[in-house]
């Protein structure tokens, strides 16, 4: 869910990039502020290109582009309202010092700080999520949750926590730029720009990434990896704890104690998760009845389905459904 966000939403982007970065990540938000300029008819967001020393970055699928400015140049960046760290593969060897002292000095003149990909680590690298939730991209899951524990990582796809902005990669920054498209110009120019893109629909935090879940608890519990995957064949009809336990050759408290330590929950806590990302998933992608989605995600009736379901996304299916 989202947390109390800065009072002025940001409308002048700097992008920093990385070598290496992703190109799909940082167009995908670059493009969204484009579009919402032409469907609003006015220039409402501008942006910026930003390297480390001011000359061109090549992204990883070896497309070069040319920067605006360098992070030495202080005037230029004084102008701006964000910064959006731009990674991609191999990020933790482009997180170089003269990098992290910039992107403090940004944050000590108030500018809100956002990232696509996997510019969070660079952020965590800093020191400036600290106290914050953030995304990532779900191959660098692990190595920041337990790289810098003073930092919730989440699997959502993007994460807006006061004045920190993150994101994970492929089209994500595209939804979460739409986030402050809508609370800036409102619903009916967000729509527009997703329907230019043909986005069929508009992601929000609550939405997750599908996290193979060997990259969350490595290769240090292979029985939690085989009772996850056993739930996540068995959506219709659920295992009990008792079941899942004795398939996997644990007793139920030392599954329990499994899914405590890695995942944070109880097994019953993580398979009802598992079974309304699916129903929400058929909700969006097909047109069964809720009375249907309940009965294929295991839920006895469609009045227990539809209060749970609210109670993780905020709104009955029904609602979700009719506003979409």
């Amino acid at each position: 869910m989202t947390k109390a966000e800065p009072q002025e939403l940001p409308t002048f982007f700097g992008f920093l990039l990385l070598d290496d970065f992703t190109l799909i990540s940082m167009s995908s938000a670059i493009e969204t502020l484009r579009m919402a300029n032409r469907v609003a008819g006015s220039r409402v967001y501008s942006w910026r290109l930003i390297s480390r020393d001011g000359g061109a970055v090549t992204a990883s699928d070896g497309v070069s582009l040319n920067a605006d400015f360098g992070i030495g140049d202080e005037i230029q960046s004084r102008t701006m309202d964000a910064i959006v760290v731009c990674g991609g593969e191999g990020v933790e060897r482009f997180a170089a010092k003269p990098v992290l002292r910039w992107l403090r000095a940004c944050s000590g003149r108030g500018l809100a700080l956002g990232s696509t990909c996997t510019g969070s680590y660079v952020l965590a690298k800093a020191g400036l999520l600290d106290g914050y939730r953030c995304s990532i991209h779900w191959e660098n899951y692990a190595a920041l949750t337990l790289g810098f524990p003073k930092i919730t990582v989440g699997s959502s796809i993007y994460t807006i926590d006061r004045d920190r902005f993150t994101s994970s990669g492929g089209t994500a920054p595209m939804d979460m730029m739409l986030y402050f498209v809508r609370r800036q110009l409102g619903t009916e120019i967000s729509e527009g720009v997703a329907d230019q893109f043909v986005h069929e629909r508009i992601r929000d935090p609550r939405d997750r990434q599908r996290v193979p879940l060997r990259h969350i608890v490595g290769g240090q519990s292979t029985k939690l990896v085989a009772a996850v995957e056993l739930m996540e064949c068995n959506i219709r009809e659920p295992f009990n704890q008792v079941e899942l336990a004795s398939y996997v050759g644990l007793s139920r408290r030392q599954l329990q104690r499994l899914f405590q330590k890695y995942l944070l929950c109880s097994p019953s806590h993580y398979y009802l998760q598992l079974r309304l990302q699916r129903a929400r998933q058929l909700l969006f992608q097909t047109d069964f009845s809720i009375v249907e989605i309940a009965a294929q995600t295991g839920f006895v009736s469609s009045s227990h389905f539809s209060t749970t379901y609210k109670k993780l996304y905020g709104n009955t299916p029904s609602a979700e459904r009719a506003a979409k």
